[in-house]
Order: C-alpha cells, then sequence, then structure tokens
C-alpha cells in the first residue's frame, strides 16, 4: 500500500505551487503602504515621489493614486482623491484615475461600444 501523503511527484508539485502562490500574495500585500499610518504631509510627499502608487486606505480597501492625469492610462481622466490619515480625517493626497464622462472626449474612438 502506497502511504504517500502529497500523491506523488504530481502531488508534490501542486503543494509546492501553492506555496508559491500564497507567498507571492503576502509579499504583494505587505509592500502596499497604508495611508493611515502616515502624516497627511508624508503621504502627499511620498505619492510626489512615486508619481503614482497603490496604496491602502483600509483594512481591506485599496486604491491607486497620481499625482497628474499623465498618469492614467489613456481615456482615463483624474478626480481628487480624499484620504484618511493619522493626522487628519480628509487628506487630499492626490487623484484617482476615473472614466472621463466629459462631453468632449478625445478618446472616444477608443472606447468599446
Amino acid at each position: 500500500m502506497d502511504m504517500n501523503l502529497f500523491g506523488g511527484k504530481k502531488g508534490i508539485a501542486v503543494l509546492a505551487g501553492l506555496l508559491a502562490y500564497l507567498a507571492l500574495v503576502a509579499a504583494a500585500q505587505a509592500q502596499r503602504a497604508d495611508v493611515r499610518g502616515f502624516t497627511c504631509k508624508e503621504a502627499r510627499a511620498m505619492l510626489v515621489e512615486k508619481r503614482a502608487a497603490v496604496l491602502s486606505t483600509g483594512p481591506n480597501t485599496y486604491d491607486r493614486f497620481v499625482i497628474h492625469e499623465h498618469y492614467c492610462p489613456i481615456g482615463l481622466t483624474t478626480k481628487p482623491a480624499w484620504v484618511q490619515t493619522s493626522d487628519k480625517q480628509a487628506c487630499k493626497i492626490g487623484y484617482t484615475c476615473v472614466v472621463d464622462t466629459d462631453d468632449d472626449d478625445r478618446w472616444w474612438w477608443l472606447r468599446r461600444r
């Protein structure tokens, strides 16, 4: 009777893949800075330095913030972004990228119909 717990070589490979995936997910979450731990001035300075960054805004929430429309994909524009920091309830950190709903949309021809 075969007592191999992981189902042979294939089972070990699947287990190794799963462990590698979980390690990557944990590392990705650890790299995302939480704006609630920064002062308003520190959060803005970090964004100015990086130009665009994905930041945690709560225990299970995050968003991508930019300093200018040039850091948004084509067809998106900016909207002012306010976040809670350690010293302010509402700190204008920069902008988020949103779909441009302006009637003078210069990228209309790139949008799906």
